[in-house]
């Protein structure tokens, strides 16, 4: 199933264009929650507080639904959106992606602006450890103990990974599985009998 996972950055990773002595240097960072971009943001102004600019785009959610780029007072779409292009084009989330420019006293115009701030994302980009990782869902099944073989055997067939378990009169076990999996497991597992899902 295609949507039951994405690729992402494994670890922080750099990069670096010059042009015309303006240099950019550029920062590519796994993110999950915008609170956690935001925290990247400041703490990236404080330490290049003497920069020009400091632009970024950012990715989140498997779906690749949450995103957002910011010039930061360069001309309108000559930063932010080629840095979120690399994301798109590499087909990323979970990312956010940073340059700080240093102004080097001659202009580069839109085009140059555009190909200076793509190119440098890009080099983060080369620099980082893309992965692939799925996208999972929590099934937790209660059952009478009895049954707790014909459970166990299906834990064994389909190996999901076990989150939480208690074997007592009334017993409850928490799966972890691919998404993708997730309804044809819950169906063996309410096949057996006493057998239900927690909503």
């Amino acid at each position: 199933m295609a949507d039951d996972h994405y690729q992402t950055i494994l670890a922080p990773a750099q990069g670096y264009y010059t042009e015309k002595r303006s240099r950019f240097l550029s920062f590519a960072h796994p993110a999950h929650t915008v609170d956690e971009v935001k925290q990247l943001l400041e703490q990236y102004r404080k330490q290049y507080y003497n920069a020009r600019h400091l632009c970024w785009a950012y990715m989140l959610g498997f779906e690749r639904l949450i995103f957002r780029a910011n010039d930061d007072g360069e001309p309108s779409s000559t930063a932010g959106k080629p840095i979120l292009g690399q994301i798109n084009s590499h087909k990323l989330t979970d990312i956010l992606i940073l340059v700080v420019r240093y102004f080097g006293g001659i202009e580069l115009g839109t085009s140059g602006l555009i190909i200076a701030y793509r190119l440098a994302a890009a080099d983060a980009l080369a620099h980082a450890e893309i992965i692939e990782r799925t996208v999972d869902e929590d099934v937790t099944v209660h059952f009478e103990y009895p049954f707790l073989n014909a459970i166990m055997r299906i834990v064994k067939e389909d190996a999901p990974t076990i989150l939480a378990q208690s074997f007592d009169t009334d017993c409850r076990i928490t799966l972890r599985i691919r998404k993708g999996e997730a309804e044809r497991l819950k169906a063996k597992l309410l096949k057996v009998e006493s057998a239900h899902l927690e909503k």
